[in-house]
């Protein structure tokens, strides 16, 4: 027999009967990429096989069925996403990236080329001289007046929960946001919330504008009808939720705009590219989830209105959240499932599955709501596991069977993965890929630029807006 051959029967024994110091034992399976790798597309990685080194690359179409990553802090999600977004900005798409920390926004804008300068929108509400508007009621068509006021709902709910935010509460809550958007001439937002309960005057006001039946239906009756103790219990509960937004001046020059500082259907259909600095450090946690999650839902009401534009003239937009579960609320499912018909890809990214559950109470005492998790699993194309804990390993071994075991998942080094691939429209078997970096040199000076000439394009300066909402709150 040849050398080649010996070398191919002979295996050193399995580290079980061979504890050798001398011998580096890999802690994961190697297996070979799928033969039909992409040859176009943005690049996520290499494939290292039996000295054979392959790019990792997913085309555009493949993206629109969505990318999903987890992975404990430090294993290179950031990094993956950094270079998926480094490349779409390059290569001319649209994105937007929504950041809990603050770190991914400021990593990316040193990398964006100056012939995109002004495409960039940086939303920052860390920049308290200059705050850019962002009104969750800022809409004019009947349908996304709509689609935005149960969107409201669902936010709300989800900041406070239903326990809190009970049904009763829901129903007045949801009533008040109609009558408000039924102004065009005099935009409200949700700082109104509360004025319109206890400003006889201004509710007046805005009911004339009202022609939703059911709407009135609720002033003219159940609210004209209701006694004066309940209203007396609901008006202070209302107040207790509302009035933190009120008081902060931070979140309240932002949301308390009656115009949001840019238009997200712009955004979308002239490929810009939104920069979301959420860092819950200046913000706090509960002010950066509702900023978060009035983004994610102007998106998808932006690529909804796409259903006007031919399918031909539908730009590529991709949607970057990290740390998702804190920014979507139970319409998130509608998003995986339709947004592909409108050119809407989304690349979601967490740490640990528990993050994309939730306790309920019911009947038999509180149980696991899984609504995100199924709606994430059933839905998205491409799949990536960095390395996770024991617990999320029984979940994930589940997706990569008969491939990679729960040991595989958990001992895999950072910076590498385990992926499942979208290949022109069919999910691969799993294989390892490793990230890479780039080692273009960022510039500092260009990222203080495009900060300051988003300032300049959509924000606005702190004293002109307290004036108009301190003018508007004193009626």
């Amino acid at each position: 027999m040849s050398s080649s051959e010996l070398t191919a029967l002979y295996h050193f024994p399995n580290i079980k009967f061979n504890t050798s110091p001398q011998i580096d034992w890999q802690d994961f399976k190697m297996t070979p990429p799928p033969n039909n790798l992409p040859k176009e597309g943005i690049l996520l990685g290499v494939s290292e096989y039996q000295g054979e080194t392959k790019e990792v690359r997913i085309k555009a179409d493949d993206r629109m069925r969505h990318f999903y990553m987890i992975g404990k802090s430090g294993t290179g999600k950031s990094t993956l996403l950094t270079q998926m977004i480094n490349q779409d900005i390059k290569n001319g798409n649209g994105i937007c990236l929504v950041d809990p920390h603050g770190d991914l926004v400021e990593g990316i804008l040193p990398f964006i080329p100056p012939e995109r300068a002004d495409d960039v929108i940086v939303f920052d509400p860390g920049d308290l001289e200059h705050p850019m508007g962002l009104n969750i009621l800022d809409a004019r068509k009947e349908d996304e007046k709509e689609f935005m006021a149960n969107e409201a709902m669902a936010i709300f709910i989800k900041l406070f929960g239903e326990e809190i935010f009970s049904a009763r509460l829901q129903n007045y809550f949801i009533n008040a946001v109609h009558t408000l958007m039924s102004d065009d001439e005099d935009p409200a937002t949700i700082l109104d919330i509360l004025r319109i309960f206890t400003d006889d005057k201004y509710r007046e006001s805005k009911i004339k504008k009202v022609t939703k039946p059911s709407v009135l239906a609720f002033w003219q009756g159940e609210y004209a009808n209701s006694a004066d103790r309940e209203k007396k219990e609901i008006i202070p509960y209302l107040a207790s939720k509302f009035t933190p937004f009120v008081t902060n001046t931070q979140i309240r020059n932002i949301i308390g705009q009656g115009r949001s500082g840019f238009d997200f259907s712009e955004v979308m259909n002239n490929k810009k590219i939104l920069l979301v600095n959420l860092s819950k450090g200046k913000l706090g946690d509960l002010n950066a989830r509702l900023l978060g999650m009035i983004i994610v839902s102007k998106i998808q009401m932006a690529a909804m209105a796409r259903a006007n534009i031919p399918e031909n003239e539908r730009e590529d937009f991709f949607l970057y959240v990290d740390e998702f579960q804190n920014f979507v609320t139970e319409s998130f499912a509608s998003i995986l499932s339709e947004a592909r018909k409108y050119r809407l890809g989304l690349i979601i990214a967490h740490q640990y599955i528990s993050q994309i559950t939730k306790m309920q109470s019911g009947g038999k005492g509180s149980q696991e709501d899984h609504t995100i998790k199924d709606a994430v699993f059933g839905n998205v194309g491409s799949m990536m596991n960095f390395k996770i804990g024991a617990q999320d390993a029984e979940m994930m071994a589940k997706e990569f069977k008969p491939v990679f075991s729960e040991t595989d998942l958990i001992n895999i080094p950072n910076y590498h993965a385990f992926i499942k691939l979208n290949i022109d429209n069919t999910t691969s078997r799993g294989f390892v890929m490793k990230t890479l970096y780039d080692t273009t040199p960022p510039n500092h000076e260009a990222a203080d630029a495009y900060k300051q000439l988003s300032r300049l394009k959509y924000c606005k300066d702190k004293e002109s807006v307290e004036k108009i909402i301190r003018k508007k709150l004193l009626g």
